[in-house]
């Protein structure tokens, strides 16, 4: 039986080393959270973490919201989700994680907040019982997926799935290594020529797409546009130049649409003509595919179906993800697919890479995709990994460590904890902080993969700021 016995929270403000454009917003600080639970798991305690970013703008992409109430809200939905918790007693994970949805979802229901905003709470809750869970019986997450000692009932997800375990569909061996898929956001800056002289960063890293190619050995990248056809157009053309010239054994993009589309045919007309772009015939056959271009509120509407577009490139959808029925959903519509990232859930994650692989072996064109709230470790940066490799993603949106200088912000002694107990993800910058460890473009996984749960135990969280859950 599994019960929660005590919670903690820990905030750290981050700044950013540049601007990052996403959308709506360009973020220059965000809040970063550890959320440490102590749970009783069949009469031994153990405690598991769980960590992410409070990014304003993407749960609810409102522009007229001040992004102060916007993290209050996230916290508010940390908070609820704890106290949910701890009403919850369950023989395993899965069960745990199905009662602790369904109370959140109520509650959200009544509050008026939307689903991936209010599950938001419910995965950092389930991530710290995972790896609770993971260490309390010496597992390691795709272990424990293989065994379904989770307790996994993928029919109660998703009805072609039952009767059916995760080893079924997820690859026995985990890759040991992922590309690290680079995000170019809309105002990063293409050469090195573009940077104005009060925006150079000095602190050893790269700045510049160009320099980060040079620097990483980048082959897999995340383009962002917007609505606006001239300014995608010329952007494209001078990412695409680079591309060739940097890149000569070759290289993989995606398109990234953040939501800035509310008429499905609007967005068609607007990447037909990208993609008639003479300059960019020889671009476009390194595509992967072109996630949320559509707005959330628009993206799963018959306005949507996509079957009057053969021959379009794969689309996927992410922010619309909201739901354990909206990949079904998406299917219905002609979409690809969707992305993983933990914020929205491990074992939706888990559900939906198994019914996409399921639908593979059908002979229907799907895929998953990995993304990133350009998150950073010390653990959800490996906690992330550590799930897209026992789904079998192995081209991984990562710009976590482009936007933040490393661990430089984070207490020595976490730093000392990620230098010595993963050293194959992370290295010493010049300036002496752990900094992620792209060589060839790719990340070597070896230490995630032998963690229970991505993040080696005995990380010391007494540097940090604890946050007042106030649930009693």
């Amino acid at each position: 039986m599994i019960r929660l016995l005590s919670a903690e929270l820990f905030r750290l403000p981050l700044r950013a080393r540049m601007p990052f454009r996403y959308g709506i917003v360009t973020m220059t600080e965000v809040p970063h959270v550890i959320l440490r639970l102590t749970f009783e798991i069949d009469g031994f305690r153990q405690a598991g973490l769980a960590a992410d970013h409070l990014p304003p703008k993407w749960f609810t992409k409102d522009p007229h919201r001040p992004v102060a109430a916007e993290i209050d809200e996230m916290l508010a939905v940390i908070r609820a989700a704890v106290a949910h918790a701890g009403a919850v007693r369950a023989p395993n994970p899965f069960r745990f994680w199905r009662e602790l949805y369904a109370a959140q979802a109520l509650w959200a229901q009544a509050q008026h907040l939307p689903p991936l905003l209010a599950q938001f709470g419910t995965s950092l809750v389930e991530r710290a019982l995972l790896d609770a869970f993971c260490q309390a019986r010496s597992l390691t997450l795709a272990d424990a997926l293989q065994g379904n000692f989770l307790g996994m009932e993928l029919g109660e997800l998703h009805a072609p799935l039952a009767g059916s375990r995760p080893c079924d569909w997820l690859p026995q061996q985990p890759p040991a290594a992922v590309y690290a898929r680079h995000t170019v956001g809309l105002v990063d800056p293409i050469e090195d020529i573009d940077i104005a002289a009060g925006d150079q960063v000095s602190d050893g890293l790269p700045q510049s797409l160009a320099a980060c190619i040079r620097f990483y050995g980048l082959r897999h990248f995340k383009l962002k546009i917007d609505a606006d056809e001239e300014r995608a157009r010329d952007r494209l053309q001078r990412i695409a130049v680079v591309l060739a010239r940097e890149c000569r054994d070759g290289f993989a993009f995606s398109i990234d649409g953040n939501e800035s589309f509310r008429d499905p045919a609007r967005f068609a007309a607007h990447l037909r003509a990208l993609l008639a772009v003479p300059a960019l015939r020889t671009f476009w056959p390194h595509l992967l595919f072109v996630e949320q271009p559509l707005h959330r509120e628009v993206a799963l509407t018959p306005a949507a179906d996509w079957a009057g577009w053969p021959g379009r490139p794969p689309i996927i959808i992410d922010e619309s993800d909201a739901t354990i029925d909206s990949l079904p959903m998406a299917l219905a519509l002609g979409y690809a697919g969707t992305s993983h990232k933990n914020c929205k859930g491990v074992f939706k994650g888990v559900a939906h890479a198994c019914l996409l692989t399921q639908l593979r072996a059908a002979g229907q064109a799907t895929m998953l995709s990995g993304e990133d709230l350009s998150n950073v470790g010390p653990v959800a940066l490996t906690q992330d990994l550590a799930v897209q490799a026992a789904l079998g993603v192995t081209s991984v949106e990562r710009n976590g460590h482009h936007y933040f200088s490393g661990l430089a912000q984070f207490p020595p002694v976490i730093q000392e904890h990620m230098l010595t107990r993963h050293p194959d993800l992370y290295t010493r910058s010049a300036a002496g902080w752990p900094r992620v460890d792209v060589r060839a473009g790719r990340l070597e996984l070896g230490s995630v993969l032998s963690a229970p749960f991505g993040c080696a135990p005995g990380l010391d969280l007494g540097g940090l700021a604890a946050v007042e859950l106030g649930i009693g």
